[in-house]
């Protein structure tokens, strides 16, 4: 199924539009592992100066996404290289057929992080942000209720970020970029329900609640049933989107 890629917000300009262009190909495949990346032939192709071109190539270096070798030229690496924590990465394949995968994987990742970061949120969140984070949770509520998608995007990435940087570890709270991309491209293409379930909202309700009364096994348990319900609703949305279209409810 064909899927506009995402914006990239965070670079513009000719710099921003031909690491856009380079990092989008190589995630999605259509420059191959091995390809060699020679300047002259990217200033032509895509009508920018030779500087522009280095800059682009030294950002999707430091992405591990290509590397510079004497005498050959910049070689584009293979997946295993990657920085697959760098949010524009994940964007990047989260725009290609293989989205689930990244889907996936960042599933089990959130699985490992935030439940543990809401449990250690139950502990440590000053009370302000624990009452913030139910009124947060209920303006989500609402937001899904309504079908304002938008708005429950927007709501659900600060419920998210919140939970993280509650946890008072800052290496949880720094993945909270990773975490927006993902939700981010559940909802650019289509794999978010058009109208959230009430018990997805419900436990959104519960995690926040339970850092309130500061009950961390139940915070734990209720983030965790947050993500095997996210997997659930992405791998049946996916399975719908390959059969074709369907009626959803």
């Amino acid at each position: 199924m064909a899927s506009a890629p995402l914006p990239v917000a965070d670079v513009s300009g000719l710099h921003g539009r031909l690491i856009e262009s380079l990092g989008l190909a190589i995630c999605g495949g259509s420059l191959t592992p091995g390809t060699v990346l020679f300047i002259d032939e990217l200033v032509s192709e895509h009508a920018v100066s030779r500087s522009v071109v280095r800059e682009a190539l030294r950002v999707l270096s430091s992405m591990g996404l290509v590397a510079s070798r004497r005498r050959v030229g910049t070689l584009v690496l293979d997946a295993g290289a990657w920085n697959v924590y760098d949010p524009l990465v994940i964007r990047w394949r989260l725009a290609t057929s293989g989205r689930l995968i990244q889907l996936r994987s960042i599933t089990e990742l959130r699985t490992a992080v935030e439940p543990q970061a809401a449990r250690l949120a139950a502990e440590r969140a000053q009370p302000l942000e624990a009452s913030g984070l139910v009124t947060l949770a209920g303006q989500l509520w609402a937001a899904g209720q309504d079908g304002r998608m938008d708005d429950f995007l927007e709501l659900d990435i600060e419920f998210h970020r919140r939970v993280l940087a509650a946890s008072g570890n800052e290496m949880f709270e720094h993945l909270h970029r990773q975490v927006a991309e993902v939700l981010t491209g559940r909802h650019a293409y289509g794999l978010m329900p058009h109208h959230p379930h009430v018990d997805a909202l419900q436990l959104h309700t519960d995690v926040a609640s339970s850092i309130q009364r500061g009950d961390g096994d139940m915070a734990h348990a209720a983030m965790v049933a947050i993500m095997n319900r996210t997997m659930g609703e992405t791998k049946q949305l996916w399975a719908e989107q390959e059969q074709g279209p369907t009626s959803r409810t």
